[in-house]
């Protein structure tokens, strides 16, 4: 690049820092999410600085990471305004800092039974996360609830006081996916700067570390997990992988693409056998790296449960397997496909179906998951990662409740994949926060219809049409 546009390229950058830092300072600590027109506006605004942003800074991998993290530490004082759900979060750190199973009771519970004197400022925390939240059991994993007992000991007295903990909690897994990432990207041939579409994406810093959702903490341990499987230290990538998951459920799902990775060498069977090799000689190979797969699943899963296992009491299973049922049969936001089939289930039926249609949905994902990692080709890391996308994608399409920070594990994947329709979703699903009125909660399923109708068109248009253009046509398009 000349060095003259390299200056007006700094300029700019800069510039977009300074109204990145000025809109997500007023995102932190005055918008309201009833305001739901101011609240679209200024994420557009934030929304097209990051895109300016990276795509001018792409050659400044230390400044965009020092932005990416000083953008992060505007939030380290504030309370959320966006999520109740910290307020469980620290609710459950306390239980545990009193050295009470969370799993076992919900604070509902404790409300009605007049016992407030068993954690500090409970009346607060209650009516900060809302009755809904509270009439359930905790349905976080072990990872996760290890980190609301920091803040529980760190800060037992003082709600702002566990926020600063969770959320210097979330900017450290965040500075690791950038590191672990830029590590990644590397290893697999891609340019290290696409970590930004993450990492300076809006969407993440204000989900993540404003309203401090704990995804990236997974996020983590996943791109630190496949960094691992990279290098071939497979053992450590699967403890990391477990960790994940116990962290957050979702990785769970993920388990199954690995199938094809491991029985190749990570794509080094296919490219060392010559297609005119018999295929039991193939197979004869891949048979031999089996037992390699299975202790890899082995460590997973053990290591899982064994997170789990300092919380097993009588109660522990129905307590915690009821709570996450809810998310299939009771709890209905932002959904695509599924409201669509409670559409038809009201005409045909006369009422909602969530209480089948969710549980059916749920084995379709399965069955589809189980069909990209048999079917697909995973082989190679890149294409693992992509039928992970795939997978992560056709999950939440499915899903009768799809958070906006869920986002951000389809986001995270992608970077490492050709595709950018996550990206375009990480603006959509902000579309959904319109549910949140002065008059209380009603979603506008009409910008439910754009968010999704946008997001699949793209998802069409990059999968299944983008390769067959031609040449000339992309390059006129862009």
């Amino acid at each position: 690049m000349p060095f003259h546009n390299t200056i007006l390229s700094n300029k700019l950058v800069i510039l977009c820092a300074l109204l990145s830092a000025t809109g997500l300072w007023y995102f932190g600590y005055e918008i309201q999410r009833s305001n739901f027109p101011l609240f679209i506006g200024l994420f557009a605004m934030l929304f097209a600085l990051f895109y300016v942003t990276v795509a001018n800074g792409k050659s400044h991998f230390l400044v965009l990471t020092v932005m990416a993290i000083l953008l992060r530490l505007i939030f380290l004082p504030s309370i959320p305004n966006l999520s109740q759900d910290f307020y469980r979060f620290i609710w459950d750190g306390r239980m545990l800092a009193s050295g009470i199973n969370p799993y076992l009771s919900t604070p509902l519970s404790y409300i009605e039974s007049g016992n407030l004197s068993i954690i500090s400022q409970a009346e607060e925390l209650y009516k900060g996360m809302g009755l809904l939240n509270a009439s359930h059991y905790t349905n976080y994993p072990p990872i996760n609830q290890f980190m609301f007992y920091l803040a529980g000991i760190l800060s037992s007295k003082s709600i702002l006081g566990a926020t600063i903990v969770l959320r210097a909690i979330i900017i450290l897994a965040e500075v690791g996916i950038i590191i672990y990432g830029k590590k990644l990207l590397e290893k697999v041939g891609l340019p290290t700067y696409h970590i930004f579409w993450y990492a300076l994406n809006p969407f993440v810093i204000i989900e993540m570390t404003g309203n401090l959702h704990f995804e990236p903490v997974m996020l983590f341990f996943v791109i630190l997990s496949f960094y691992l499987l990279v290098i071939n230290k497979w053992i450590w990538s699967a403890v990391f992988f477990a960790f994940s998951i116990a962290t957050k459920l979702l990785p769970l799902l993920l388990l199954p693409l690995f199938l094809n990775y491991f029985l190749t060498k990570g794509g080094k069977i296919t490219t060392h056998f010559r297609s005119s090799y018999p295929l039991k000689v193939r197979f004869r190979e891949s048979v031999k790296n089996l037992p390699k797969l299975i202790y890899f699943y082995l460590i997973i899963l053990g290591l899982t449960l064994l997170t789990f296992l300092p919380f097993i009491k009588a109660d522990f299973v129905a307590n915690f397997g009821a709570s996450i049922a809810l998310w299939f049969k009771k709890f209905e936001f932002n959904a695509s496909l599924y409201y669509i089939i409670r559409y038809i289930g009201f005409q045909k039926m006369g009422y909602n179906i969530i209480g089948t249609a969710g549980p059916f949905l749920s084995k379709v994902v399965v069955v589809c998951i189980l069909m990209i990692a048999i079917l697909r080709n995973n082989r190679k890391m890149l294409d693992m990662i992509t039928g992970m996308l795939i997978a992560t994608f056709i999950y939440f399409l499915l899903s009768t409740t799809v958070h906006p920070w869920y986002v951000a594990t389809p986001l995270l994947l992608c970077v490492f994949t050709k595709y950018r329709f996550p990206l375009v979703w990480s603006f959509t699903v902000m579309l959904s926060y319109a549910a949140y009125g002065v008059s209380g909660f009603q979603e506008n399923l009409w910008l439910v219809a754009i968010e999704y109708a946008i997001v699949i068109g793209f998802f069409i248009w990059e999968v299944f049409l983008k390769e067959k253009m031609p040449v000339e046509v992309l390059k006129s398009s862009t």
